[in-house]
């Protein structure tokens, strides 16, 4: 009697199975959600390729290789825009996964005072929330003329090499790289810390007890045991940077009209140019080629996430 009183719950649920009636409830719930998710994606797609389809028709693939975005002739390409969104969000990762690993790694192994730590993850997490457009002045004002600085430098002794062949006049692809950098790698270091923090304790006192040093174990056992998280932070920082808008808009020169290998050049990307344009299109086929960008932006990333699924299937491989 006195464990009836004690403990009626546990009591419940050998009565009526109330854990299998939970559990079987939290499966299906997942598998509703999963697929609402799939669903929304798939809706999504369908929904931009029929209003997308007359530009599709008309241009056909010849629209990835055109380099001619006018309105006036109805003269539509997508190659620029693409090769802009590219560029940039590359410069971004090459500068944004270093260093928001790098911090995520100093935040997460105890380097500082706990309340140092916890002060500098708090304004990492700030600058999470810094709206985008709040960036692009930023990048207007303070970026660009120092960038400007260095690019001109660079232009006056480097100008040979194709990356610093134009002569910077501000807005361009590294402004416009560097904001996105700036943007990410808040993203990066609290994603990759959670990463870290979560790892079994255990990884790390085993490797101290063969005699490996902190950094043998951040290098050789935490950061291959968290590849597949690490892996997911960048694709989601990816994402982000393929997509974002109003803070490259301010800062990439909005010029579509060539391609030119120099980081100073002014350019576009799909983002940029569907912010810009969308609202003051004057022609139907002028809306339905902007869909058509807008198509292959969603390409262009479910690539990015197969070729990331790719790479850590094969990491996991590798690691069995």
């Amino acid at each position: 009697m006195s464990s009836l009183s004690t403990d009626p719950l546990k009591t419940l649920q050998r009565r009526f199975g109330f854990e299998q009636v939970l559990d079987i409830g939290f499966v299906w719930l997942c598998r509703v959600c999963a697929a609402a998710v799939l669903g929304t994606l798939i809706w999504l797609v369908v929904q931009v390729v029929i209003e997308a389809f007359p530009s599709i028709q008309h241009f056909g693939f010849g629209f990835l290789t055109s380099s001619v975005w006018n309105p006036v002739t109805d003269q539509y390409g997508g190659l620029p825009l693409i090769y802009g969104t590219l560029v940039t969000t590359l410069i971004a990762m090459l500068i944004a996964l270093p260093i928001g690993i790098g911090v995520a790694i100093f935040l997460s192994e105890d380097f500082l005072p706990q309340s140092v730590q916890m002060v500098l993850i708090y304004c990492v997490e700030v600058l999470a929330e810094i709206p985008s457009v709040v960036y692009g002045l930023w990048g207007i004002f303070v970026l660009i003329p120092i960038l400007q600085v260095i690019g001109v430098w660079l232009n006056d002794h480097l100008g040979w090499i194709p990356l610093f062949s134009t002569y910077p006049v501000g807005p361009g692809f590294l402004p416009a790289g560097v904001i996105l950098a700036v943007m990410t790698i808040p993203i990066i270091t609290s994603l990759s810390r959670q990463v870290l923090i979560s790892l079994p304790e255990n990884l790390r006192q085993a490797s101290y007890a063969v005699g490996a040093t902190r950094w043998q174990t951040i290098v050789q056992v935490l950061l291959p045991a968290g590849a597949s998280g690490l892996m997911g932070t960048t694709v989601l920082a990816i994402g982000r940077a393929l997509g974002e808008t109003m803070a490259v808009t301010m800062v990439i020169g909005n010029s579509g009209s060539g391609l030119s290998p120099s980081i100073f050049s002014p350019g576009y990307t799909i983002a940029a140019l569907i912010a810009n344009q969308f609202a003051e299109a004057t022609s139907q086929l002028e809306v339905e080629s902007l869909l058509y960008a807008g198509l292959l932006l969603l390409i262009i990333t479910l690539i990015v996430n197969v070729l990331a699924e790719l790479l850590l299937w094969r990491i996991r491989q590798s690691s069995h």
